[in-house]
């Protein structure tokens, strides 16, 4: 078995195509199949399911690829330890985040990158389902997302703020100028919300169902920067987590108003899959995440917002 027959293999399933899986190896489509036929010869089992076109794997070639993805993902750690031993860290690190946490990214690797320039990274914004699939198929180096929540199997983690919700609204509105707003109170307003595929959604809907209300949103959009945009020119309100303020702020025209904490709150993290060795980039992250005070800076700069707030009434 040889490396290469599982890059191919690996090219397969992430493009989907014979033609393009050969293109993205710089083989010719015929040497990539021919790849793969040797492949299922030396393993005694039968892969990829064949027609006229590709049409996927057999639960046989299901348990092939993940142990190809582990195999392609060591070999690539241990050269970006062999490299890191010859001139410190370097190569790309690859982070899947919620959205909702987005925004605290460039704290953690503003630090790190300080310490090691040669580092670079690759963000996507992921559900925390897809975070763990990620993680387990070797796709993502580590993950930011909600830690105390829905199970997220065998991963290792690093809590680094517990999440508060404000209310977002025009500074015109009937609660704009309170110190606090209930959430039933919030579900009588127009509301633009994340899709009830994303955790934080299920997280406020459970908020709204704990006090007996439920809520149909407006707009719903998978993007923060789509949520504040028509917030600002549809004149919406959303319920944002006040990590959001730290990169996004308050637009002209609206005012945040604190929500009671709910009977549950929930903690934001870095994730990683347990196993080891550690990837190395992983884990100097982990180590910046133990030097910052990440969840005082967001405090800090929700009580800045708040009081700003108090201050134009």
């Amino acid at each position: 078995m040889l490396l290469r027959q599982l890059e191919y293999l690996s090219a397969l399933a992430r493009e989907g195509h014979f033609g393009r899986a050969a293109a993205a190896c710089h083989v010719s489509q015929p040497a990539l199949s021919a790849g793969i036929r040797k492949l299922e010869t030396e393993l005694g089992v039968q892969i990829v399911q064949r027609g006229h076109r590709f049409q996927g794997f057999t639960p046989e070639g299901k348990q092939v690829l993940l142990w190809a993805h582990r195999i392609i993902a060591e070999q690539e750690r241990l050269r970006h330890e062999l490299r890191s031993m010859r001139g410190g860290l370097s190569d790309r690190l690859r982070i899947g985040a919620i959205p909702t946490a987005l925004t605290v990214a460039p704290l953690l690797t503003t630090s790190l990158h300080q310490r090691h320039p040669l580092v670079t990274f690759s963000f996507e914004s992921m559900t925390s389902r897809e975070i763990v699939r990620r993680l387990n198929e070797f796709d993502i180096d580590i993950g930011m997302t909600y830690v105390d929540g829905e199970p997220l199997g065998a991963v290792r983690v690093v809590p680094l703020y517990r999440e508060r919700y404000l209310l977002l609204t025009q500074c015109h509105s009937e609660f704009a100028r309170r110190d606090v707003v209930s959430w039933e109170e919030t579900a009588s307003v127009p509301l633009c919300l994340l899709p009830p595929s994303m955790q934080n959604r299920r997280i406020i809907d459970g908020c709204f169902a704990d006090v007996g209300v439920t809520v149909d949103p407006v707009v719903e959009s998978d993007t923060v920067s789509a949520l504040y945009a028509h917030v600002d020119l549809m004149g919406l309100s959303s319920i944002i987590p006040h990590a959001w303020l730290h990169r996004f702020g308050v637009p002209n025209g609206t005012r945040v108003v604190p929500l009671p904490r709910p009977a549950r709150s929930f903690q934001v993290g870095l994730v990683l899959a347990d196993r080891e060795p550690e990837p190395m980039l992983a884990r100097a992250l982990l180590d910046t995440a133990h030097q910052l005070d990440i969840e005082y800076e967001l405090d800090k700069t929700m009580h800045r917002y708040l009081r700003d707030s108090v201050g134009d009434t």
